[in-house]
């Protein structure tokens, strides 16, 4: 047994249950579902009236239908369940009149999917698999995109809703809680997640028109990228705010995406793993109005989630792209768009490809030439762990990967620290330490039904400005920006810990140049920088104990890292002198024990950062603390049970002022003077339990997230306690894959509340998911 670190568990069925006598006729098959439910037996359904199948109305009917049995589906008496059960009826009187090449129609495919369960008849089971098939590959397959089409102007400020979203209602919602983000009619907020709070903050409403950018399933699709042509819409916008929505359903893993414009990346997500019929839905929305150099005129969009489908892994992910233009009164601290982007990737937009850098194997640097009238740039890095470097935070010294080889197998190595460097012409200009997502793949299922881990659907970059490099970057040279992932290697014969060269497999790392432009014609001057870089400090303990035979039984080992960096020079613009600075200090604390001969692991994880940007007319302050706590618990017996337990407690806290090139949240709220630093604090805190035997998995779990985000307008130093005001704020909680209690407050108005009763740790049925290690995922080609 080979133990690469923390396990991931996907959905999906496990062995077959013993097939029992099928009805022939799939109707009696629903009655003896509705008396197994204690339910009566409902009559032979009569023909209902309605309007010809072809006809708008009728579509809207079957849609308020569908939506209608999804949420409340054992109201089987009623015109809703009528209208589908005839549609049903009439898509398979198609399907016999052209077993072979009928393709279903969205709404045909709709009810087809609803009543899927009476599938399982000789007479129908090839069919509707065969039919099934067509309208994923054949009508809505991963095929190139048609170029981008305009989605209806929006009055009400809302989002279009496409086929795809229409019919999600009623499936089960994951959720990543988030601060809102300003749409038309103010922020955003939970119970109307399009169109946002009525209370505008930000005067009169303007007109605002959408784009679908994408609707696409993501079936085969490792190497075969969407790709499409964006041109920009025909009104006027400052703002812009995209919706993804996706649903999906079947055995797969949580995969990574990228968004690209060309050659740039302009997002990163991922996905939650779905589960077996009716499956997931999720929708996340993100202010991206940062990339108004890029809205502002046609580009070519690329949208890489790498999937893998085969008999296996069977979870297609349904995806919905819009973006939503406006304007806006917004009186934040943050920075304007910047005039100019500029990659530093791997360039691959040519040729319809993600052009993102994969660590250790490429060597991630890029020769570019700046313009020379540039009077502020700032370089933000996209880093994340995929593979066997997903979960990098819980890693062991390369010293100790062996130390339970007879028990736990190898253990992946290179220290439970990374650092993301940023080099221009060799030299340090900065450094990220990333933050330790957990995919919604990872440690138990149950930490993530339907709460998903801070930050798995909208991946944060990290922004280092290089102000202070102008004078040599405006030379009208050729420069070189690289980006190094580092762990620490420990040297046994000499006692000493130092940062490595390499990481094991795989990063997937992209970053680019925000510039800020003076007038046309002038040139950047100044000082060359001055680059003061103390450390990394590191500091390192561990202990091994064994039992009675010899045997290896615990490794306890404590690293400690900090680091501080400060980059100056004066700068001369057309139209400023002064001195620029950049700085970081950093801190790094990780107690990790494994006990149980490596079958339990621990890890206590603190990150602590502060990163200053001074100039003469722009500031920046980003102080951040990214707390992890982790204990879980992997056994497998001979038989093949398996048995998994943890406890997961993650944490962020952020507080920025000043110019951050990124939205804050901010932007959302305030009347008046603006608010000048956000505070956001999170933490969730779930348990689960994962048990699987040859008769079916089952488990349970359940997971709090407490959410806090407000504005402050003092200004920010590191004694001083500021004065907060609350302007969003959100507690939920989830058991066995249910919220069961919900309470939002936006600007201190209750804007939504959920209680209901629940019994934490009663055992639920895992929907047979089934457990799989990394070494399952094609080695390259995983996302997630």
């Amino acid at each position: 047994m080979s133990r690469v670190g923390p396990w991931k568990v996907t959905e999906g069925d496990a062995k077959p249950e013993k097939l029992q006598p099928q009805p022939q006729d799939p109707y009696i098959e629903l009655q003896h579902q509705l008396q197994d439910l204690g339910m009566e037996p409902q009559p032979q359904l009569q023909e209902p009236s309605f309007r010809s199948p072809y006809t708008l109305v009728w579509k809207e009917e079957l849609e308020e239908a569908l939506e209608a049995m999804r949420d409340n589906p054992w109201a089987t008496d009623t015109d809703s369940f009528r209208t589908i059960w005839k549609a049903y009826e009439m898509t398979w009187d198609k399907i016999w009149a052209k077993p072979m090449s009928y393709k279903m129609t969205w709404d045909e495919f709709g009810v087809f999917n609803y009543f899927q369960h009476l599938h399982n008849v000789p007479e129908k089971k090839d069919l509707a698999r065969k039919a099934t098939a067509r309208f994923w590959t054949e009508t809505h397959g991963p095929k190139r995109a048609k170029p981008l089409r305009y989605c209806r102007k929006s009055p009400e400020g809302s989002v279009a809703r496409s086929y795809l979203q229409k019919r999600a209602i009623g499936i089960p919602k994951k959720l990543m809680v988030a601060q809102p983000v300003l749409t038309r009619n103010g922020p955003s907020s939970h119970p109307s997640i399009c169109s946002g709070a009525q209370a505008s903050t930000h005067g009169a409403p303007s007109e605002s028109c959408s784009v679908l950018l994408m609707e696409h399933v993501f079936g085969f699709s490792y190497g075969m990228p969407f790709v499409g042509n964006y041109t920009p819409p025909d009104c006027d916008f400052d703002r812009v705010v995209i919706n993804f929505t996706v649903v999906s359903q079947g055995r797969q893993f949580d995969r990574i995406a990228l968004m690209y414009f060309g050659d740039t990346e302009v997002w990163r997500t991922s996905t939650a793993e779905p589960t077996l019929p009716p499956g997931i839905r999720w929708t996340f929305i993100k202010d991206m109005t940062q990339y108004m150099y890029f809205w502002k005129s046609p580009q070519k969009l690329i949208f890489d989630l790498g999937n893998l489908i085969d008999d296996k892994y069977t979870g297609s992910f349904n995806t919905t792209l819009t973006a939503t233009f406006f304007t806006a009164r917004v009186e934040a601290a943050t920075a304007p768009p910047a005039d100019l982007i500029v990659p530093i990737s791997a360039r691959k937009g040519q040729a319809n490809g993600a052009s993102h850098f994969t660590l250790p194997a490429d060597n991630a640097s890029s020769a570019v030439t700046l313009p020379q009238n540039v009077k502020r740039a700032v370089f933000s890095i996209s880093a994340n762990g995929q593979a066997s470097e997903e979960f990098w935070w819980a890693n062991v010294l390369q010293s100790d990967v062996l130390t339970f080889r007879r028990t736990a197998g190898q253990l992946a190595g290179l220290s439970p620290f990374r650092e993301v460097q940023l080099l221009i012409d060799g030299k340090l200009a900065g450094v990220q330490w990333p933050f330790p997502v957990i995919f919604t793949g990872g440690v138990v299922p149950g930490l993530h039904r339907p709460i998903v881990g801070l930050q798995a659907f909208d991946l944060r970059e990290h922004q280092i400005d290089i102000t202070p490099w102008l004078p040599v970057l405006c030379d009208g040279a050729e420069h070189t920006f690289a980006i190094k992932i580092a762990g620490l290697n420990t040297n046994e014969s000499s006692n000493s810990t130092t940062l490595t060269d390499t990481v094991n497999n795989s990063w997937y790392v992209t970053g680019k140049v925000f510039l800020w432009l003076d007038e046309e014609g002038s040139v950047t001057t100044g000082t060359a920088p001055i680059v003061d870089v103390v450390g990394p400090t590191i500091s390192l303990s561990r202990s091994i104990t064994k039992n009675e035979t010899g045997l290896n039984e615990t490794l306890a080992f404590h690293t400690v890292v900090s680091r501080t960096l400060v980059v100056k020079s004066t700068v001369k613009s057309k139209n400023r002198v002064g001195e620029s600075n950049w700085s970081q200090t950093l801190s790094y604390s990780n107690n990790a024990l494994m006990s149980n001969f490596g079958l339990t692991e621990l890890n206590n994880f603190t990150i602590n950062g502060v990163d200053v940007a001074t100039g003469p007319t722009t500031s920046y302050t980003a102080a951040y603390r990214y707390p992890l706590y982790c204990n879980q618990t992997y056994m497998s017996s001979s038989d093949g049970n398996l048995t998994i337990s943890a406890q997961s407690i993650e944490g962020l806290e952020l507080q920025v002022r000043g110019s951050s090139v990124f939205p804050t949240g901010l932007e959302a709220f305030g009347d008046g003077v603006p608010y000048g630093t956000s505070h956001l604090k999170t933490y969730r805190d779930g348990k689960a339990f994962f048990f699987r035997t040859a008769n079916g998995t089952f488990g349970h779990g359940n997971t709090n997230q407490i959410f806090h985000f407000g504005g402050s307008r003092d200004p920010m130093t590191p004694s001083a306690q500021l004065h907060v005001d609350e302007l969003y704020f959100r507690n939920v909680t989830a058991v066995n894959g249910s919220v069961v209690s919900d309470s939002e407050r936006v600007e201190g108005a209750e804007t939504y509340s959920l209680s209901r009763p629940t019994e934490i740790g009663a055992p639920f049925d895992l929907s047979r998911a089934f457990f799989a290690d990394a070494s399952e995922k094609t080695v390259g080609l995983v996302g997630g």
